[in-house]
């Protein structure tokens, strides 16, 4: 299992609308680096769900549920995954506090920040978990 992390403005795709709908199609992507790591995911890997722009904090985990696909959205050559909520976080994990947080300092997230799509060492994962005071 892989662990990734995915972000989403709250105003155009909450992880309230993931809870409410059950399931849904990860598309609209359209950076190279995030398209290939929708097509690294694979079903059954997790995924925190962070709340961009606004919010700017981890607030939940999802699960996916179909590996990627090509992007229903779009003829050209972009993918799309099927993902389904697993549950909020305790609490959420806001951007400051993971830039505090020394065995976050390394993430892909700060790195590249204006990835959509990005990869969370197992490490990463769980002290964002323990941080949103959550169990796996």
């Amino acid at each position: 299992m892989f662990y990734w992390l995915i972000k989403s403005e709250p105003t155009a795709y909450s992880f309230a609308q993931l809870v409410s709908d059950k399931t849904t199609a990860w598309t609209g992507i359209r950076s190279y680096a995030a398209r290939n790591h929708l097509r690294a995911m694979k079903a059954g890997d997790l995924a925190l769900f962070y709340h961009s722009n606004t919010d700017k904090a981890v607030v939940g985990i999802a699960k996916v549920i179909r590996a990627h696909y090509p992007d229903p959205t779009d003829e050209g050559d972009w993918s799309a995954v099927d993902l389904a909520p697993v549950k909020p976080l305790g609490v959420p994990v806001t951007l400051g506090a993971m830039r505090e947080h020394q065995k976050l300092t390394n993430m892909v997230l700060f790195k590249e920040g204006r990835l959509s799509v990005s990869p969370v060492t197992a490490a990463e994962w769980k002290a964002i978990l323990a941080a949103g005071k959550t169990k796996p």
